[in-house]
């Protein structure tokens, strides 16, 4: 039997064998770290855990948030992580482990393409603002622009320059504040920037109208950086996480500095913190939780079975996990930390409570974050560079997204020509998703009146040329709409059926058994009981409730149609409609007379099932002395065919020694008719 060491690695066996030659394998083990925290940490946690608080009761969201973590987060990631390195498949490969379930591996790619999607639009969002940042002076920071309201007052004075010291800063914004105190409605110059300039929201989600150019061109520089960076696989986008998964925290640590320095800020802390309880009590709260978990460590969208499939097979994914896990939770803790910070000064400013000072979603990462940026020196230098850690922020979870359906497709393919082109795949998968997103960049000319009700005293050239671009936006319903649905309470479905089939179909012994042998250690008891017991249970739980509780998606004061909302269910089914109308496929193939028969054909493991390389596959997985090829199969079966190899054996050994004594025995037959014995010293007589 082979020792293993602590880390996993196998006692005099060659590095090289470890290596997947035909597939390709991670550089080296910080690649997959820094790939898996880039993937994990997205923009999710800036913009969607510190909104999550804010809606849900500020520090009481934090407890069903660890309560999920723990019992579902953490397990889920290191079951995705062993799942995938052990097989060293993607997200449908590794469904030779029950093929009747390999629809859960195509609702897995469906989520991962309307993430993708609408991902990559946000990440468009934030090219257009830094394209933007780059100026002497940013253009929300005033409103005396052609697109703000008498609603408009800014925390700055128009006399503020760019170059100011910070005590000039906040000299100025004492007075800019002064002028604000007796206004009753007041939005800041950022939010209006952001409502209407950038987004210029349309009054209906099917007012789709012409594609605005500008948006365009930022999602096809997004599309393209994501394809430059994954042109040669995990070997390239390897070498890019050094950046993008580092840099962020760069920025984050100097905003979070700048924050708590303002003031007003702790009492936005002290709202972040606060537990509003009775909020606890809501199954939405409990819903937010687990969405916001898969949603930030990635679980079921087949990133992370993707990423490990890259692993070397006797790599520690039980450490990675545990290390990949905290550091996300505690980048979406701390990113609270810098958004109420921020939010915090400007309620005491505006002396509004910290609630009615934020935006919804992405808004607030576009609203609340430029707003603070304006009281910085040198402002337009800052917002180059907290942009561009948005930007890092959300390529590095597109190029896991990216990557994953890539894999799955080329792994479903599996030819030596596609391969050796996997290039070309992605290239047609980032084209897709491309013109996929093009219908969230649209707008709709319907501002005139708009312009001309606020900004009288706008010149004809000057009112035609903001008319034709300040115009009426439709895409941000439909962002807002595949945000809330398309990666929902799919994800939590789709992660308690994968628990289900690999714990009881599979059969849970086989499965630490899988993990003891690639790993040199069974998994942790507390694993165990939560992979079989407590994950699928809670998950189930709160999936009940968030449908009792379902509230229809609104924008602000915009509720959305019913058609929409059909859109949106439709959206979230498409990815849990393929598991069954897989399995019901799969088994009408398998082989039997009955149902059952074939019901069991489709459950049970493929051949192929298991370590992808030959040094790998040792033990129960160990090719068969009969057997001209390699075959795999669970550990019940494998028993069974030993015990029959063995009689069958036995019953050869007997007939030989039968035919050995029958020999002995025999009688010689001469030619001339007469019979000798053997004791027969002469046998020619």
């Amino acid at each position: 039997m082979k020792t293993y060491l602590k880390n996993g690695a196998v006692p005099g066996e060659p590095v090289k064998k470890d290596e997947n030659s035909r597939r390709g394998n991670w550089g080296n083990q910080i690649e997959f770290v820094l790939t898996s925290v880039g993937y994990a940490v997205g923009l999710g946690n800036v913009w969607r855990f510190p909104y999550l608080c804010y809606r849900n009761g500020g520090g009481a969201f934090m407890l069903p948030y660890f309560i999920m973590l723990v019992f579902c987060g953490i397990p889920l990631f290191f079951l995705e992580l062993s799942f995938g390195q052990f097989a060293s498949l993607g997200c449908l490969g590794v469904w030779k482990i029950s093929p009747m379930f390999k629809g859960v591996g195509y609702g897995m790619m469906v989520v991962s393409t309307y993430i993708g999607i609408y991902y990559n639009v946000v990440i468009c969002i934030a090219f257009y603002y830094f394209f933007l940042s780059m100026t002497n002076l940013l253009p929300w920071t005033y409103c005396n622009n052609p697109w703000n309201t008498p609603d408009c007052s800014g925390v700055v004075s128009s006399g503020h320059q760019f170059n100011a010291s910070l005590a000039n800063a906040t000299s100025s914004l004492v007075a800019g504040v002064s002028e604000v105190v007796n206004r009753t409605k007041r939005t800041s110059p950022s939010e209006e920037y952001w409502k209407h300039y950038v987004l210029n929201i349309s009054d209906d989600i099917g007012n789709f109208g012409e594609v605005r150019l500008p948006i365009l061109g930022c999602l096809a520089v997004s599309w393209s950086v994501v394809f430059l960076c994954l042109i040669r696989g995990v070997k390239s986008s390897g070498k890019v996480v050094y950046f993008t998964a580092t840099f962020p925290y760069v920025v984050l640590t100097i905003l979070f500095i700048r924050g708590i320095t303002l003031d007003g800020a702790i009492n936005g802390i002290k709202y972040y913190l606060t537990p509003q309880w009775q909020k606890v009590l809501d199954a939405k709260v409990w819903g937010d939780a687990a969405s916001q978990i898969f949603y930030s460590l990635g679980c079921a969208w087949g990133g992370l079975i993707t990423m490990a499939s890259y692993n070397k097979f006797h790599n520690n994914c039980f450490r990675d996990s545990i290390i990949i896990s905290i550091t996300n939770c505690a980048t979406s803790v701390y990113a609270g930390f810098v958004i109420f910070s921020i939010l915090g000064f400007m309620a005491h400013h505006l002396n509004v409570p910290v609630s009615e000072v934020a935006d919804h979603g992405p808004g607030l990462a576009f609203v609340a974050y430029p707003e603070a940026l304006t009281l910085l020196p040198i402002s337009p230098l800052w917002s180059l560079l907290f942009f561009f850690m948005l930007i890092l922020l959300g390529l590095g979870t597109q190029f896991c997204l990216l990557e994953t359906l890539v894999t799955a497709i080329v792994d479903e393919i599996g030819t030596d020509w596609i391969i050796k082109n996997k290039t070309v795949v992605t290239l047609s998968v980032a084209i897709a998703g491309f013109l996929l997103g093009v219908p969230l960049t649209t707008q709709v000319q319907t501002c005139g009146e708009h312009i001309l009700k606020h900004n009288h005293s706008l010149t004809g050239l000057k009112f035609l040329t903001h008319s034709l671009c300040v115009c009426a936006q439709a895409g941000i319903y439909w962002l807002l709409l595949m945000d809330n649905y398309a990666a929902s309470f799919s994800l939590v479905i789709i992660s308690c059926i994968m628990c289900i089939c690999i714990m009881y179909i599979y059969g849970h012994r086989n499965y630490f058994k899988d993990v003891e042998m690639m790993l040199g250690f069974p998994p942790p008891l507390f694993f165990k009981v939560c992979w079989r017991f407590i994950s699928p249970v809670i998950i189930s739980f709160i999936l009940i409730f968030t449908v009792i509780q379902y509230k229809p998606i609104t924008y602000n004061d915009y509720v959305y149609p019913g058609w929409s909302l059909a859109i949106g269910f439709a959206m979230a089914l498409s990815s849990v409609v393929c598991i069954p109308i897989y399995a019901l496929y799969k088994i009408s193939k398998s082989p039997g007379a009955t149902f059952r028969e074939r019901l069991k054909a489709a459950c049970r493991a493929h051949p192929k099932w298991g370590p992808a390389l030959q040094e790998h596959r040792t033990g129960r997985y160990a090719p068969m002395a009969s057997e001209d090829t390699v075959e795999a199969r669970p550990l019940k079966e494998r028993d069974e065919l030993k015990e029959e190899q063995k009689e069958k054996e036995k019953e050869e050994g007997k007939e030989k020694e039968k035919e050995r004594k029958d020999e002995i025995s025999l009688t010689i037959q001469g030619s001339n008719g007469s019979t000798n014995t053997h004791n027969n010293p002469n046998p020619s007589a």
